[in-house]
């Protein structure tokens, strides 16, 4: 059996692409891929694992100042913003989660994915609910991030679509992200 070239994009891109911000335990990545799976053609792109892919040199966000991991989280927005350009091109409906607190952050991803409109949604139960998410989770993080609550609420409250899902079961929660962007799933 020869192998022939087949086309990547199909000639209908996806609506655009959702960014699921929030803080640590704000219920992204969980969010994200039930989000994703609600359609016929999705992508869940988790920006932590984009950071993973650095073999060597990779440096990971801290409470302290560090201009290398500060370079690195614009690495990987932009990062983010080609794969979800990719997708939508192949036409996939990407939905990115990442830790997004500052406008600089979310203007960063605005001018970098030009796709089509960029869905900015902020998963906002609070720093104390989040706290106890990260704590019940296998995925343990060992720096308390609860300070981020307070910076993302200052920098980002007139920005995209806020939900607070402190109380919100994950598929209520999906419904409210759909609700705030407009998109309509379709399944197969």
């Amino acid at each position: 059996m020869a192998w022939a070239e087949v086309p990547v994009d199909t000639g209908e891109p996806a609506a655009g692409a959702v960014l699921l911000m929030g803080v640590p335990g704000s219920g992204k990545s969980t969010v994200a891929a039930a989000l994703a799976a609600r359609f016929a053609a999705a992508a869940h792109i988790e920006v932590d694992a984009l950071q993973q892919l650095i073999v060597s040199g990779g440096r990971w966000p801290s409470p302290e100042r560090d201009e290398e991991a500060d370079r690195q989280i614009f690495l990987r927005a932009r990062n983010a913003c080609l794969l979800a350009g990719s997708f939508v091109t192949a036409g996939f409906l990407p939905v990115i989660d990442d830790v997004v607190v500052r406008r600089a952050h979310l203007d960063f991803y605005r001018a970098r994915f030009t796709e089509g409109p960029l869905h900015p949604v902020v998963l906002a139960p609070g720093a104390a609910k989040a706290m106890e998410r990260n704590l019940a989770r296998d995925k343990r993080l060992t720096t308390d991030w609860s300070p981020l609550d307070t910076v993302m609420r200052a920098e980002l409250a007139d920005e995209g679509t806020w939900i607070d899902n402190a109380d919100l079961t994950v598929a209520e929660t999906v419904e409210a992200v759909l609700s705030a962007t407009g998109l309509t799933p379709s399944r197969p």
